[in-house]
């Protein structure tokens, strides 16, 4: 398994453009990946696929 990504780098969305925090992987390429809704003013979390992620300058 090769992992793209360390635990606590930032990472940007290639569907909506979000910086996002990885947690972990769960999986061979799903990352749980955590980041903060503007709109509710509270930290979110969800599990996405690493090919759908790149790297945050």
């Amino acid at each position: 398994m090769r992992k793209l990504f360390k635990k606590g780098e930032r990472v940007r969305s290639k569907v909506d453009g979000k910086v996002m925090e990885v947690l972990k992987y769960l999986k061979s390429n799903i990352v749980e990946v955590r980041w903060f809704d503007l709109q509710s003013k509270e930290v979110r979390k969800n599990k996405i696929k690493e090919d759908k992620l790149s790297k945050a300058a």
